[in-house]
């Protein structure tokens, strides 16, 4: 089991990554906030993600489908316990979570530029083309990001998505399929994590379970591997999942049954975080 403490994390507070969507609403995302003081998403056209402040309320699941309602498509994380009368699991995955290290070489980039409304359109194309993950119309507005553009196309993109007090996400990793194997993704990755660090926080990123592997980064020096990235779970709430599997994290998928009078039904992501005992290098799978 991987902790805060051996993965040398230099920030005060790593917690927040264990609920990273409920901190990023509840802090930094607060203007983003729908809902109250138990449950709580962003709004449809800024990202699908629903958090909840703790499982161990009795009314979480009533105000969880009083916040989504039938028919709405979700995602959560943390939950690792039984799935309650009226909600019907319908599938999963697994995935990982990657926090930076001291060896983590950030730097900024000359060809990168920054997009904002104007580019709306081409964000959404280039991840329809690629589909690295979750991004909605608005979902450029959570923070910073950037692309390269190649004869007018934007043909690489990464940003900012969820921001837990101290620590943003790094995501929307996007490169087309004819300017792959450049170097594009590694480029975005390190500006973006460079301007994070510049503000302050600590880069973190999510990434499937396919998407990782057992590659380290090299230094120049090519007598030594360094850790650019490590894996994290967390020990208090999950212990029970981490003994059990060390090698991902798994998102269950359940659906809320409809009430008498109610039709159709919501589709929620519960993930319980696991650690992934291996690296993931930032040009791999992005």
């Amino acid at each position: 089991m991987t902790s805060p403490a051996t993965l040398d994390i230099p920030h005060a507070d790593a917690t927040v990554l264990d609920n990273a969507a409920w901190h990023s609403l509840a802090g930094p995302h607060a203007s983003f906030a729908i809902g109250g003081d138990l449950v709580r998403r962003y709004p449809a056209d800024v990202a699908p993600f629903v958090a909840v402040r703790t499982w161990d309320d009795p009314g979480v699941w009533d105000a969880l489908r009083d916040l989504v309602g039938p028919g709405a498509e979700v995602g959560l994380s943390g939950y690792d316990g039984e799935i309650p009368a009226g909600w019907e699991h319908v599938g999963g995955g697994e995935g990982v979570q990657l926090v930076e290290t001291p060896a983590l070489q950030t730097r900024p980039d000359d060809e990168a530029i920054e997009l904002d409304a104007d580019d709306a359109a081409d964000m959404i194309a280039i991840v329809e083309r690629n589909q690295p993950g979750p991004f909605r119309p608005r979902t450029y507005e959570l923070g910073r990001y950037i692309g390269i553009r190649r004869q007018g196309r934007l043909v690489a993109m990464a940003g900012e998505r969820l921001h837990p007090t101290g620590w943003t996400e790094i995501s929307a990793v996007a490169v087309d399929a004819d300017h792959r194997r450049q170097g594009l993704a590694s480029r975005l990755v390190l500006d973006v994590a460079f301007h994070i660090q510049q503000r302050g926080d600590r880069a973190l990123l999510h990434a499937a379970t396919g998407l990782c592997c057992t590659r380290r980064r090299r230094t120049s020096t090519r007598s030594r591997r360094t850790r650019s990235w490590a894996s994290r779970c967390d020990a208090a709430t999950v212990s029970r999942r981490c003994a059990r599997r060390r090698d991902a994290r798994r998102h269950e998928r359940v659906v809320p049954r409809p009430a008498p009078g109610e039709f159709g039904s919501g589709h929620v992501d519960l993930c319980g975080v696991i650690s992934a005992q291996h690296l993931c290098d930032a040009s791999t799978g992005m």
